[in-house]
């Protein structure tokens, strides 16, 4: 019998400072090219973009919603590990341009690269129980319920982000929007399949 690797505290802990950091990095080259990913921090990124507000906090504000879902179907602590990312997430986009300027950024490098930052981010909380809130809940909690694949499930959901960001941007940054998105997608169905990984955290 396959003996499943138990993750320790601090392990989950190292996992949400990677994942956030990765993502922060990541949504940082999306912002300066102008360009969309989808969930939650696309709809907080087209806020941003309209507004010219600071994407942390609204991106922070908008997950509050979905820590509802979290906790109702799929346990305090996947609920407790997602707000401590997104909150993380949130707290280094917002200080971020303190600690470091990007210069010009090619927005397909943007897209491949930030979506791969992305992609690996999401990947680390997933596999240690929590997410970057949002649309991330809903395909954790739908992999789980129903063995969808939680790189799928986003991707379909990602869509409809998209086709709303033709009322934004230029058409030519939502196309590399769309590659970023793929990127993103295919590392989570690459990468996170049901018995895939043995290492589990409480959920």
């Amino acid at each position: 019998m396959e003996r499943v690797y138990r993750h320790r505290p601090h392990e989950d802990v190292l996992a949400i400072l990677l994942g956030a950091s990765c993502a922060a990095l990541g949504l940082a080259l999306y912002h300066h090219a102008h360009i969309l990913i989808g969930s939650t921090a696309g709809i907080a990124l087209l806020v941003t973009y309209v507004t010219g507000w600071n994407f942390g906090p609204v991106f922070f504000f908008v997950n509050l919603p979905f820590y509802w879902l979290a906790w109702r179907r799929i346990g305090h602590h996947f609920t407790f590990k997602t707000f401590g990312a997104v909150a993380l997430l949130s707290w280094i986009s917002w200080m971020l341009p303190g600690w470091m300027e990007i210069g010009a950024v090619e927005p397909l490098f943007a897209a491949l690269a930030g979506g791969s930052l992305i992609g690996l981010g999401v990947l680390f909380l997933f596999r240690h129980r929590g997410s970057l809130g949002g649309f991330n809940i809903l395909a954790v909690y739908l992999q789980d319920r129903y063995g969808w694949p939680a790189g799928k499930v986003q991707m379909g959901l990602d869509g409809l982000i998209m086709l709303a960001a033709f009322f934004v941007l230029p058409v030519t940054n939502v196309l590399y929007s769309v590659v970023g998105t793929v990127v993103l997608g295919a590392i989570l169905t690459i990468n996170h399949r049901p018995g895939l990984y043995t290492g589990v955290s409480q959920s």
